[in-house]
């Protein structure tokens, strides 16, 4: 594997801004690139376990699959929340069991349903009878876990219109079941993606356990809770992780304990769908200004404004705007000094291509800017490159990875290190990279573990 030593900061911790600065020195060219906390993960992860100790975590593939993401998290042990036979098969080819998959989309592809019961998939989510009936035909050994219609009215992202059953139509699914017999083990929901309400989860959780008793009485055996995602990934959300996690273990403990009365452990298992609580915050999109226009605003004093184009946009990374209804903050990123002494203007921000919609921020106030100059966004890792194209022939962002030395042992502990590895090593890129191997040499064989490199 090849490392870039940053040798001016082997006696200093660098900070993220200073592998980005050390990145952009040493790059041939002006494309724009993500960097990847690989340590803000493992944090991440340390804080559900710490946090939600009951729950689960199955991540939802969706929301960023890139492959050293993928890897570094079923290392850790976690579950997938797959939609597709895509999907199954990327977990599945990583060595995931197929007992840590959930195919938790509601309305499956007929042959999807029939792909993932040869691969051993079992745990799927229903919300409608059509569905039961054209699971019973292709895998009737799925363990069906019905998806519940909850108040998502508090998301970013509501899904009740597309996804859930209503209470009122539980019964009636239940009782379908029944007759055809398909084993129903479980409930889910999904409080609607970016939840910005504590109380969704504990009203959430309540109906899930009205769900459980109406089951038990037809004589389902319901083993399985999954509470969905929408948990917070960023520093910009309404609500924090930890007073989100304080709800559900209270909720939990009311209405899904971990022992009865008589001391007996709960037979349920509790999971969850988290997908921008573990990315969101570990990537920061590094765009380059490519262009830039000064014009008039339609105002009495003849104002300037300023309008920079950015190499990447809405149909790449920033697609978030669209679908994920994220609103970005730009950063200018000053290579040499700072921005203090330069006349700010009222600026328009747009994306590389030539559609007009391409737009990525209006009317923000931003320091006169050069052609040439960075501007970065945080916490860009997720549903951003997931959902990005190569519209107009703009490709999208490579990635880079930046690790702290003691997050090397950390993942060196890890089953899946040699794929890691490898997979490290096919991501270095010529452009990105100025390797001094005598360096190299000096500081591993001294074993200095208290600094950091970054790692293409």
């Amino acid at each position: 594997m090849k490392f870039t030593v940053l040798e001016k900061l082997f006696n200093q911790n660098p900070s993220l801004d200073d592998i980005i600065r050390d990145t952009i020195s040493k790059k041939k060219n002006e494309d724009a690139f993500f960097v990847c906390d690989v340590n803000d993960i493992l944090r991440k992860h340390k804080n559900w376990i710490l946090r939600l100790p009951r729950v689960r975590p199955f991540y939802a593939v969706k929301c960023n699959s890139s492959p050293i993401v993928l890897d570094i998290l079923s290392s850790l042990g976690i579950g997938f929340d797959c939609a597709s036979k895509t999907e199954i098969d990327t977990m599945l080819e990583l060595g995931v069991s197929p007992s840590d998959i959930i195919y938790a989309n509601p309305c499956k592809t007929k042959s999807f349903i029939s792909h993932a019961a040869s691969m051993g998939v079992d745990y799927m989510t229903f919300d409608n009878e059509l569905e039961l009936y054209k699971v019973r035909q292709v895998h009737p050994n799925a363990k069906m876990v019905i998806r519940i219609r909850v108040d998502d009215s508090h998301s970013v992202c509501r899904l009740g219109l597309k996804f859930g059953a209503d209470l009122n139509r539980v019964p009636f699914l239940l009782q379908v079941a029944k007759k055809i017999g398909v084993n129903i083990v479980g409930c889910s929901f999904h409080v609607g993606s970016g939840c910005e309400h504590t109380d969704a989860y504990k009203n959430a959780i309540a109906d899930a356990k009205y769900v459980f008793e109406l089951a038990e009485k037809l004589g389902f055996n319901m083993t399985l809770l999954d509470i969905g995602g929408g948990f917070p990934g960023t520093t910009q959300s309404k609500i924090n992780f930890e007073d989100t996690a304080k709800v559900i273990n209270e909720s939990l403990d009311i209405h899904f304990p971990e022992y009865d009365s008589n001391g007996n452990k709960s037979k349920v298992e509790i999971i969850a769908e988290p997908g921008r609580y573990y990315v969101a915050s570990a990537f920061t999109l590094v765009t380059n200004i490519i262009a830039k226009r000064i014009v008039p605003l339609d105002d009495e004093n003849n104002t300037l404004a300023s309008m920079y184009y950015l190499n990447d946009g809405v149909y790449g990374s920033f697609n978030c705007i669209i679908f994920d209804h994220v609103t970005v903050s730009p950063t200018p990123f000053p290579m040499n000094g700072d921005f203090d002494d330069r006349q700010f203007r009222l600026s328009t921000i747009w994306g590389p291509t030539c559609d007009s919609m391409d737009c990525i921020a209006q009317n923000v106030v931003l320091p006169e800017m050069n052609i040439g100059e960075w501007v970065i966004f945080r916490e860009m890792g997720a549903y951003t490159m997931a959902a990005g194209s190569s519209f107009n022939g703009f490709h999208p962002p490579a990635t880079k990875y930046y690790l702290p030395t003691y997050t090397v042992e950390i993942l060196q502990s890890l089953k899946n290190w040699s794929r890691l590895y490898r997979l490290f090593e096919e991501s270095e890129d010529e452009d990105f990279i100025e390797e001094d191997d005598s360096l190299l040499d000096t500081f591993c064989s001294d074993q200095i573990v208290d600094n950091y490199i970054h790692v293409h």
